[in-house]
């Protein structure tokens, strides 16, 4: 079930997208006066699944649901019409349009996701508001991955700073030290205050692990299940364990496997009453576990919350939607440097729709829509033939030389623009599949 809701989110934010995006194309064009012969969304070689013509326009579903398009009259398109550009160009087709007119009708699908995701930032700004967890509020420091202990950090370090300077968002920190080079981290360590120096290999090592750190909360005793090994003991509701046989577990994922790893047998576990230091002997059961349930991690971090009116949201989704394009653009510079190993990480439609969450949630939804409206936009707009920034790239070139690309040259980079794509989609989807059978 998890899965399929998964795939409904993912196919219809993407039909959306599409739909956003051709459209822009579709606008453009209309606005002036260039034939648009079909509306697709999805493609439909052979056959489609419905259509109907309006005007001279024909729209319709099809059944290849990688996408959609536009198919604009007198352009050298994916539909690779030869027998139309073998004619004299008409009035109403793209190459007989000005320069500045072509340029204006690729660049609509790019600019019509843009505006599409900064308006979907200002109404879920608008609706639901913003909430983030304050730098200074994670009171029981991080827990650290191999990384992170490899640089020389400590499960329980609070952050302070990154080179000197404050991280308002905790959710900010690795984002600052792997998009903007970050060089140091500062913490407070039982009351001292220590620098870490950051690794010139870490942009390369968390690429590889997606692991750092992250917020750390105790494991608090919230409820025993029926019979608790546990409750006949002497612990209690609110008791937070400190540690199992001795071994500290200052945080919530060290006491399972701690305890797991005395199946049918017995431990002893420490924990704090009220600032009152206790152990009790438990015993384990042959699942590993004594009957007890944590209270739930929100309970340990005061979140900051804001809100905005409808006119303040426009201002505060554009500030939002400009950040995710810095940020996206960043992602791509760290896939083009080979020595950061980011290329090895590129995911496909399973990669995409692993970023939707298993419950249908429509702030969610929405908001993964907003950074994949911007993530479609970005990569539309690379130089690549095939691309929208291909035909952009050649139009630019025609506007500055005053020479046109002949139609012969523009097939052949459209072709290899093709091949280039279909390499990457393949590459990237490869990735996927190793990815379930090696994780």
């Amino acid at each position: 079930m998890i899965v399929l809701i998964k795939a409904a989110q993912l196919l219809l934010s993407l039909s959306i997208l599409v739909i956003i995006h051709e459209f822009g194309h579709f606008t453009f064009a209309k606005l002036f006066k260039t034939r648009v012969e079909k509306f697709y969304l999805f493609f439909n070689p052979w056959f489609s699944l419905f259509k109907f013509k309006r005007g001279e326009t024909e729209y319709g579903l099809g059944w290849l649901p990688l996408g959609g398009y536009v198919k604009i009259s007198g352009m050298i398109d994916e539909s690779m019409d030869k027998e139309q550009l073998a004619k004299e160009p008409q009035p109403y087709e793209f190459r007989a349009k000005p320069s500045v007119q072509r340029l204006l009708i690729m660049l609509g699908g790019v600019m019509f996701n843009i505006i599409f995701a900064f308006l979907i930032y200002s109404m879920t700004l608008f609706a639901w508001g913003e909430k983030f967890l304050p730098t200074e509020n994670v009171k029981f420091g991080i827990v650290c991955d191999t990384l992170a202990l490899d640089m020389g950090l400590q499960h329980g370090d609070k952050i302070l700073s990154l080179d000197n300077e404050k991280v308002a968002d905790f959710h900010d920190i690795i984002p600052e030290i792997v998009y903007n080079g970050a060089k140091s981290i500062q913490v407070d360590r039982k009351g001292s205050h220590v620098d870490i120096v950051i690794p010139d290999d870490f942009i390369a090592r968390f690429i590889e692990t997606r692991s750092f750190m992250n917020s750390g909360f105790p494991f608090v005793i919230a409820k025993f299940e029926k019979g608790s090994e546990a409750e006949e003991s002497g612990l209690k509701v609110d008791d937070r364990i400190t540690g199992i046989n001795g071994k500290e577990t200052i945080f919530y994922e060290f006491v399972g496997p701690e305890i797991k790893q005395h199946k049918n047998g017995a431990v002893t576990v420490q924990v704090d009453r009220n600032g009152v230091p206790l152990e009790f002997a438990v015993n384990v059961s042959a699942g590993g576990t004594i009957g007890i349930h944590p209270t739930d991690p929100a309970a340990f971090f005061v979140l900051e919350e804001k809100h905005y009116g409808f006119l303040a949201s426009i201002p505060a989704g554009t500030v939002k939607g400009v950040k995710t394009i810095k940020s996206y653009l960043k992602d791509l510079k760290l896939v083009f440097t080979p020595e950061t190993g980011a290329y090895k990480s590129l995911g496909g439609f399973i990669a995409i729709g692993n970023i939707f969450p298993g419950q249908w949630n429509w702030k969610i939804f929405w908001n993964m829509t907003a950074f994949l409206s911007i993530m479609l936009a970005v990569l539309n707009i690379l130089p690549i033939p095939a691309l929208d920034g291909g035909h952009v790239l050649f139009l630019l070139f025609e506007i500055v030389t005053g020479k046109k690309a002949s139609d012969k040259f523009m097939e052949i980079a459209q072709i290899a623009g093709m091949i280039m794509l279909l390499a990457l989609v393949l590459y990237a989807n490869g990735n996927d599949i190793i990815k379930i059978f090696t994780q």
